[in-house]
């Protein structure tokens, strides 16, 4: 499991390689549209609406 931070509210969920796939989840119910990896060492960006990492 690895972890996402929402960059509008700072909610943090899993990745969509969990069985809940919260962060994911979190995006549908909110539309806030940017995530980060929230692991140690990871510094990339992804967007829900463009489906582009940054």
């Amino acid at each position: 499991m690895h972890l996402r931070l929402c960059l509008a509210r700072g909610h943090v969920g899993c990745c969509d390689s969990s069985p809940n796939r919260h962060a994911t989840a979190h995006n549908a119910a909110t539309a806030h549209p940017v995530i980060r990896s929230f692991q140690p060492g990871e510094q990339w960006r992804w967007c829900y609406v463009d489906q582009t990492v940054g």
